[in-house]
Formats: structure tokens, sequence, C-alpha cells
């Protein structure tokens, strides 16, 4: 593995972030105070240990890095784009994965945080009411309830990625080609200034408050109104082909284009790490199914959770013989999308 490596893709946590070198002058942020990395593995634990990175998304995920830059990673359904995110918040013990799936509904602002006018309403009335019509700013005092604003506001995975933290966090935006037209240009100004504001904090007299974040635990503290990050967080961007972006936001962002794999060696890896020992059997079962995967792969689409769940199921079925297993696999690995024959 090369000096330079911080992401090694060894599926074994280890300390090497520390090793990464200051940010170029023109990413450097200096957010603060430095909030410490919350403790926690990624949602999927199975995934993030068991994901084989290739010598090429080893090479990209320490390019993005070395350059604080997102990573857009393209591909077809079932290729590990989503596993990525997970295998390095592990590996680099980088805190909770944290995860914005994203739809044609989602905007910027739920990505950065989300405030709650209606319970503060309802609080202040409730208060208002227990205290027989003493006026909001005096029962806040009293009480530090509606006066609190922190309490009506938390920050969303990317609004809490731009914390402050002392090493960089992993945020998987998932999907992104979902997304309406605006948001990839929305995100430019977020990836280039590496902080945002809250109007509901920078409009009052007070702009500081204690916040709710995507992490579960405390509140942290937001300054001035203003989220500015420390350390920026390692993006990992996933599109499934389905759209075009814009020429400034690829620009800005490391390319790394992911294919299902086609060779029977590097498959059989990838259904061994998600299984446990096997037996001479089960191995025997696992080479015939892949071969299977890979014949079936010449005539259409297929992705490799597919063969995953056809290795599950065929390893716990009644009959072994050939046929059986072959056509219990067809029906659990049906083609996504067929390949057009030359005519």
């Amino acid at each position: 593995m090369a000096d330079w490596t911080i992401f090694e893709g060894s599926r074994r946590q280890h300390d090497r972030i520390s090793e990464l070198p200051k940010p170029p002058k023109w990413r450097d942020f200096q957010g603060g105070p430095p909030l410490p990395i919350p403790e926690g593995d990624p949602w999927n634990l199975h995934q993030a240990r068991s994901y084989r990175p290739t010598a090429q998304v080893i090479e990209m995920v320490n390019v993005a890095l070395y350059l604080r830059r997102p990573l857009l990673v393209t591909g077809p359904p079932g290729t590990g784009k989503s596993s990525l995110a997970g295998a390095i918040a592990y590996e680099l013990k980088l805190g909770p994965l944290l995860h914005w799936p994203i739809t044609s509904r989602v905007t910027l602002r739920n990505g950065l945080y989300e405030y709650d006018p209606l319970t503060r309403l309802y609080d202040e009335r409730r208060e208002h009411t227990n205290k027989g019509g003493i006026g909001e700013s005096s029962v806040g005092q009293q009480n530090g309830t509606t006066d609190d604003i922190g309490r009506y506001l938390r920050l969303g995975p990317l609004g809490t990625a731009l914390l402050p933290f002392d090493r960089p966090r992993v945020l998987l935006i998932d999907e992104i080609d979902k997304s309406d037209l605006d948001l990839p240009n929305d995100l430019l100004t977020i990836f280039e200034k590496g902080e945002y504001d809250i109007p509901e904090l920078s409009r009052r007299a007070d702009p500081d408050a204690m916040v709710l974040t995507a992490d579960p635990g405390p509140r942290v503290p937001v300054t001035a109104g203003i989220v500015r990050c420390r350390e920026f967080p390692l993006v990992v961007m996933t599109s499934n082909r389905e759209r075009e972006f814009p020429p400034a936001f690829k620009r800005r962002c490391i390319p790394l284009e992911l294919d299902q794999p086609s060779d029977e060696r590097e498959l059989t890896k990838i259904v061994e790490g998600h299984l446990d020992s096997l037996s001479a059997e089960q191995y025997s079962l696992v080479e015939r199914l892949v071969r299977i995967f890979l014949d079936r792969q010449t005539t259409g689409d297929l992705a490799t959770d597919q063969l995953l769940n056809a290795v599950y199921l065929c390893s716990h079925a009644i009959q072994h013989d050939a046929a059986s297993i072959e056509d219990l696999a067809k029906k659990v690995m049906p083609y996504l999308s067929t390949i057009p024959r030359p005519r």
C-alpha cells in the first residue's frame, strides 16, 4: 500500500486519519471551537466490514480526503456505492455515518436544519397560560423553555457534517440524481464556503444557541448563527447515472465510476466476505452460482446483492441438485433490464 494512503480498504479500524496533511489553503475553513467525533458505528456494520474496494476506489477516496472535495460515485444499482461510505466511516473511526437520502421533494434546507416554530408557539402559549398571563420574555427567563430556541432547531445530516469536528465526518448523500434540478447547484456554495447560516438564530439579539443534531446525544453550540466546519467532511454522493450534472458541479467533485464485477474470482471473494466460514460444499455452491450469475449477465443487467440472495437461499434449500439450484437462482435473480441483441 502506498505510503500516502489514509483509507486502505482493509476492513480493519486504524488511526491513520491523524496522518492526513493539512488541507490546501483554499480548502482550509478553521471553524471552531473543535468538537469531538461522537462514538458509534455505521448503521449497517456488516456491510461496512465486508465491503471490498478495488484499487481504483481506494485511490479516489484518498484523493477526496486529501483535496477536501466531495466524491461523486456513479454506477448501476448494486455496485456498492452506498456501502462505500459506511466502510470509510468504519475503517477510519469517523463516528456514525450521516445519511441523507434524496428525493424530488428534498431541498437544501432539509439537509442543513429543521426549525419547528409550531411546537415553540404551542409551548409559549402553554407557559403563558400556566403563569397566569406572564409575557413570553418573562416566561422564557424563568423556565428557559421557549426562549431556548435551540430546543426547536435540529441540524440535518449535511448541517451536522459541517460542524467543527476535530476530524472529518462521513456524509452519504444517496441517489442525488433523484433531486430537483436546483439542488446540485445549491450545494456548490455550501461545498465552497464550508459553512452556512441559520437565519432564525442570526436575526435574534442573542444569536448563540445549543442546538440538536442528526446524531444521538447532547446538543452542540452554534455561535453567531453560523455553522462553519473545521475539517471538511468526506461527502460521498451516489448516482445511478439517471441524469447529467452541471459542469460547475462536476468540476468541484472527485469522480468515481463503479461497474458490476465481471471476474469470477472477485465475485467469489465478495460473496465470501458476506458469509461466515464456508464448508467445502458451500464453497462449491458459491462457485456454481457465481458462474450462473456471470452467464446471465451476458443478456441482462443484474446486481451483486441478487447473487448474495441466491447464495443464501440456495444454501438453505432442501434440494441441492444442479437443476433445482439453477431454477431457484434464476427466480431470485430477475433481470433489472435486458441488453438489446443486435439484429
